[in-house]
């Protein structure tokens, strides 16, 4: 039975801000878990810290069918075992989330793509016009997937010239920004060999696109004295930004600022990714020494961020939410971008999903244009 319901839109008989019409309030009647096969364009080697990452793996979404016909769905991570009536299965779509806020319930947390997506559907609104519209449509985005290929395979290293040709591959697919994994003498080599090849590679990659953003990655790689070096070496690369160069520490990331400001003043820092204490960030961040807080839009979630921005946008520090892994968390990244604003740039992963059609989302030119379809614009995967 389909009831309708002013708690799930917000809205009086004039509509609301979105300018929609009352809408009917469906209720969950099944949840089917599937896993996709993702493929990425090539293996994608080591970063400081973890060894190969593999050529893609798979990808487990949530389908949330409803009792008037309307599904949503997406990624989940940690999804329950067992039965899903009472948590999810019998449940009104506003009892599950609220369009103002998110996920009404912590313990819903991973649901949070497949929710956003069905609410879009049951708004007849993508997910960043349900979110506020208050960044542009159109996201710039990086290639993600430079990774330490040059030191592949242990019997025959390829050398640097294989991330150059890794470079020009993703160029072709549409990437005009390019996000280089360092810190090889963390684990891999040498420590002195290691941070000579990564300015060797960072210098290179310069030299072969000279107008590409460069963004750079440390996994926590690195030492500040170490990172110091390094970015002295690179200082007139222009970096668009130092990604967790080392474990968080506020007196260290203040010392880097102080020196980024001397040497590179517009290459940016971010941090947050790897196990994120939000709390002891933004006060590092309201001090001017952190520029972009990462956290993933997956394991955080679109819900904490969507509650998260505001904070940022008072303290002066842009966001761009950690999606790598899967090639759907970049449309993800992107529709948050576009609907919360003050995200300058978002992840991108090389790669497919079978069985899902992207194409309403058009990459050209380092730049996604999201789809003005329902939810997140993909249609229902086929299994």
């Amino acid at each position: 039975m389909t009831q309708v319901l002013p708690v799930l839109t917000g809205l009086d008989t004039t509509g609301d801000r979105m300018g929609l019409m009352p809408t009917s309030d469906p209720t969950i009647a099944r949840v089917d878990l599937v896993d996709l096969p993702t493929r990425y364009p090539r293996t994608v080697g080591r970063n400081a810290r973890l060894s190969s990452h593999g050529s893609g793996g798979t990808s487990r979404v949530a389908i949330l069918r409803t009792d008037t016909a309307r599904t949503g769905w997406g990624l989940v991570e940690q999804a329950p075992a067992g039965d899903w009536d009472g948590l999810v299965v019998g449940r009104a779509v506003s009892e599950l989330i609220d369009p103002e806020s998110g996920i009404r319930e912590d313990a819903l947390g991973f649901l949070d793509v497949p929710l956003h997506d069905l609410l879009g559907q049951v708004l007849d609104q993508p997910v960043h016009a349900v979110l506020g519209s208050r960044g542009e449509t159109t996201v710039e985005v990086y290639d993600g997937a430079i990774y330490f290929d040059d030191l592949d395979p242990d019997d025959d290293p390829r050398g640097g010239a294989v991330l150059l040709d890794q470079c020009r591959a993703d160029a072709a697919l549409g990437y005009r920004a390019f996000k280089l994994k360092i810190g090889r003498g963390h684990r891999w080599l040498d420590r002195a060999a290691g941070d000579r090849r990564d300015i060797e590679i960072t210098r290179a990659v310069r030299d072969a696109f000279p107008t590409a953003k460069i963004l750079v990655d440390a996994n926590d790689g690195y030492d500040l004295d170490g990172i110091r070096r390094y970015l002295e070496a690179v200082a007139d690369v222009g970096l668009y930004w130092v990604e967790e160069p080392f474990t968080d520490d506020a007196d260290d990331l203040a010392e880097l600022r102080a020196q980024l400001d001397a040497i590179s003043p517009a290459t940016l820092i971010a941090e947050g990714e790897t196990d994120p204490d939000v709390a002891s960030l933004l006060p590092i961040a309201g001090r001017g020494h952190l520029d972009v807080l990462l956290m993933d839009v997956m394991s955080f979630g679109l819900s904490p961020w969507r509650r998260i921005l505001p904070t940022l946008v008072q303290l002066g520090v842009s966001a761009s939410p950690h999606a790598w892994g899967r090639p759907l968390k970049t449309i993800y990244a992107a529709h948050l971008a576009a609907g919360l604003g003050n995200v300058a740039i978002v992840e991108g992963v090389p790669g497919v999903t079978d069985g899902v059609d992207t194409s309403a989302h058009v990459f050209a030119d380092g730049r996604m244009t999201l789809s003005e379809r329902p939810g997140f614009g993909l249609p229902v995967p086929r299994t």
